[in-house]
């Protein structure tokens, strides 16, 4: 019920606003008029989000099938009937707050609530239960295997192929590396005198018309499985 106090006459003033309390909200009507309409001002937005470009995205994610080919990699050990969290809604999640500038697990307790991110992953915005945590999301990524990350690598070189219409004539390959600084303890980060600080190293393949290729073993071993991969039978 609305508790709305009337609004006091005095010969020297124009009427004052009227102000309402409507189910724990504070409106302000009888504004100056814009336009010849009323102006209501209200302070019950709700749950808000400024991440809405996730529902693009994940729209976008689902036509690729990036989730369900990297959830088709991984056993989960965990028993079923305990389980909350499917490996397939986590990684998906976790492509998503990468996608969207998040790309840290611990991104998961602030925005395992947001509601664009729960629509994302096919859950209504205010009943729908809350996406997995931090906690969670860093035992999936300690998770895989040395086996379950080239089928990893081998899912994504397979998207790669799917992705042309016809099997083309030449493919060029660029692979450089990137900084993926660390800024706790995290296992295997290591310090990279280049950048001045600790740090992932993760090997990036891009398709590309012209491109640069590092030197090392490692570049001949991830070309060699890469080139595998894509090679037509």
């Amino acid at each position: 019920m609305a508790a709305v106090y009337p609004r006091p006459r005095r010969a020297d003033t124009t009427d004052r606003p009227a102000v309402a309390l409507t189910e724990g909200a504070l409106v302000l009507s009888a504004s100056s008029p814009i336009a010849g309409k009323g102006v209501q001002i209200a302070f019950d937005g709700g749950r808000l989000t400024s991440d809405a470009g996730v529902l693009v995205l994940a729209d976008i994610e689902r036509r690729l099938g990036i989730a369900e080919r990297l959830a088709r990699c991984l056993t989960d050990p965990r028993s079923p009937e305990r389980v909350r969290h499917t490996l397939l809604d986590m990684i998906r999640f976790r492509v998503l707050l990468i996608a969207a500038g998040s790309p840290d697990a611990n991104d998961c307790d602030a925005l395992r609530r947001d509601p664009a991110f729960k629509m994302a992953l096919g859950r209504p915005p205010e009943s729908g239960a809350d996406l997995c945590s931090q906690p969670t999301m860093c035992r999936l990524e300690n998770q895989p295997t040395i086996t379950a990350l080239k089928r990893m690598m081998a899912a994504m070189v397979e998207l790669f192929c799917d992705s042309f219409e016809q099997v083309p004539r030449r493919i060029v390959l660029d692979i450089d590396h990137t900084e993926d600084r660390a800024h706790g303890r995290q296992q295997l980060a290591l310090f990279h005198a280049h950048y001045g600080g600790y740090c992932f190293l993760p090997i990036h393949v891009y398709e590309a018309i012209t491109g640069k290729t590092p030197d090392g073993a490692e570049v001949t071993l991830v070309l060699r499985h890469v080139i595998r991969a894509a090679r037509p039978p």
